[in-house]
C-alpha cells in the first residue's frame, strides 16, 4: 500500500532532514517530542479519570486505568499518522513502542508521584478544584523530567529519531501543547496556593 499524497498532506507532514544530535536544536526536538508524549498522556489520564469515576472504580483502579489509557493515546497519536501513510501495523506498533514507552513511563512515574505528594489530591474527587489543581501541576512537572529522557534518546538514534527515520509526522502543534501545558500550570499553581492559603 503506498502513500497518498492527499492523505500525507492532511494527516502528516513530511520531513527528510537530519535529526540533530546534540546543543540547542536537539533540545527543541525534545521539547517537541515531549509534548507530542504530553498530550497522549493528558488525554488518557483525563478519560481514565473521567471513565472510572463514572463507573464508580476505586481511587487505585482509576490511577491503573489512567495510566493504561496514557499509553494508548500516547501509542495511538504516533500509530494513527504513520497508519494513515500506508505503513504496516506490525511495523508501526514497533516504532511507536521505541519510540514512546520510556517517555510515557517517565511521564507516569513523575505524573503520579507529584499527585500523591499534594496532601488530599487523590482522595479529593473529580469534582474538586484541588483534583484538578494537582493534576494541571503534576503533567507540566512530568513532561519537564522528560524532556532531557527524550534528548538522550534522540542523540542515540532511539526515541521519537525512529518516528522521524520514516519522514512521517503527525499530531498536533507543538506550540499549542506547550500554550495549553503552560495554562494548566498556572492554573494548577494558582489552585494549590489557594489550598495551601486556606
Amino acid at each position: 500500500m503506498g502513500i497518498v499524497p492527499d492523505e500525507m498532506e492532511s494527516a502528516a507532514h513530511t520531513h527528510h532532514h537530519e535529526m540533530p544530535t546534540e546543543g540547542s536544536a536537539l533540545t527543541r526536538v525534545s521539547i517537541d517530542a515531549t509534548l507530542h508524549c504530553l498530550t497522549g498522556c493528558a488525554l488518557g489520564e483525563i478519560a481514565g479519570m473521567a471513565l472510572g469515576s463514572a463507573l464508580g472504580m476505586s481511587n487505585g483502579a482509576i490511577v491503573v486505568l489512567s495510566i493504561v489509557l496514557a499509553f494508548v493515546f500516547g501509542y495511538s497519536l504516533t500509530s494513527l499518522p504513520l497508519l494513515r501513510a500506508g505503513l504496516p501495523m506490525r511495523r508501526v506498533a514497533r516504532i511507536a513502542a521505541a519510540s514512546d514507552t520510556l517517555s510515557i513511563t517517565t511521564m507516569e512515574i513523575v505524573d503520579n508521584l507529584v499527585v500523591l505528594a499534594v496532601p488530599g489530591a487523590l482522595t479529593a474527587g473529580l469534582g474538586t478544584l484541588l483534583f484538578w489543581g494537582s493534576l494541571s501541576v503534576s503533567l507540566p512537572i512530568a513532561a519537564a523530567f522528560a524532556v532531557p529522557v527524550n534528548r538522550w534518546l534522540i542523540a542515540r538514534g532511539k526515541g521519537h529519531a525512529v518516528v522521524h527515520g520514516t519522514g512521517v509526522h503527525g499530531g498536533p502543534s507543538p506550540r499549542l501543547v506547550a500554550v495549553v501545558a503552560a495554562a494548566m500550570f498556572v492554573f494548577g499553581a494558582a489552585v494549590l496556593v489557594a489550598e495551601a492559603a486556606s
